[in-house]
């Protein structure tokens, strides 16, 4: 299995364009897939610079409806003609951000573009093809992250909280070894590592995506829950790469704490597992 970074808020070298997002390329003996696409356009461009056909994969799974996960969506499918999407129906929901200044910024999806014939609205754990899932609607053993706080979504035409019914997460499984993809874990990683446990009845041998432990609506998560995360990680004995919303503060003490058991992924960064 080989992991490609085509979006994140970091880039390995100069080479590659970055920006407030996530796209992540996965390919599989059988099946090559895309995790997110991104705020923009640069997860194309930065394809190509990795030997990556965006107009080859099978799949696309969007993980939630922010434009840093989805801002791409129209240009994927002008790129790739034949694809399915998977989603959350959610996802389509009005989502606003609260910046600095108190105002709401609209933080979704192209309402427009839920109306394409290749969008699959998912259940709570659909299988996609064979060791290829995904699942959502995570119960919750643990603390949100406290950088939800400040995302909003329209329901019923007021504005409320976010619950994040619309997040879903990636199950990858092939020779024996599994990988979780989160997009941001805004249902909180202990409680989706625990509902994958639920599901598997095992935890993964690989976590790869953001912890959501840092927000500019939201703010940052504090150092002593970020410890009791990073205990329970390390318990797992998993393998881990985050990214993007984790917070590159956040992960420094993730990796402090976790050493040589978590890493952090770039724009351009390839695994081998």
């Amino acid at each position: 299995m080989i992991i490609k970074t085509l979006a994140e808020n970091t880039a390995i070298s100069n080479d590659f364009k970055y920006e407030h997002g996530l796209s992540i390329y996965i390919e599989t003996k059988e099946q090559k897939i895309l995790f997110d696409v991104g705020t923009s356009g640069i997860f194309i461009e930065n394809a190509k610079k990795l030997d990556v056909q965006i107009r080859d994969m099978h799949y696309l799974i969007i993980s939630h409806g922010h434009y840093d996960h989805g801002g791409g969506l129209r240009l994927f499918l002008d790129k790739n003609t034949d694809a399915k999407v998977f989603l959350r129906q959610l996802a389509f929901e009005e989502q606003y951000a609260k910046r600095a200044n108190k105002k709401l910024e609209f933080v979704g999806l192209e309402k427009e573009l839920k109306e394409n014939k290749r969008l699959v609205f998912t259940s709570d754990n659909q299988i996609i093809y064979n060791g290829i899932e995904v699942f959502s609607a995570v119960e919750k053993v643990a603390p949100y992250p406290i950088s939800n706080s400040g995302l909003y979504t329209r329901k019923n035409g007021e504005i409320v909280e976010d619950t994040f019914l619309h997040e879903q997460n990636l199950i990858v499984e092939e020779d024996g070894k599994t990988l979780l993809i989160t997009g941001c874990a805004h249902n909180g990683i202990i409680n989706i590592l625990e509902h994958f446990k639920k599901l598997k009845g095992h935890m993964p041998d690989y976590v790869i995506g953001g912890f959501h432990l840092s927000s500019r609506s939201g703010g940052d998560e504090n150092p002593v829950t970020i410890d009791k995360i990073s205990d329970y990680l390390i318990k797992i004995n998993a393998k881990y790469y985050t990214c993007h919303c984790t917070g590159l503060e956040q992960y420094k003490r993730l990796k402090a704490n976790m050493g040589g058991s978590i890493d952090y992924i770039k724009t351009g960064s390839i695994i081998k597992l």
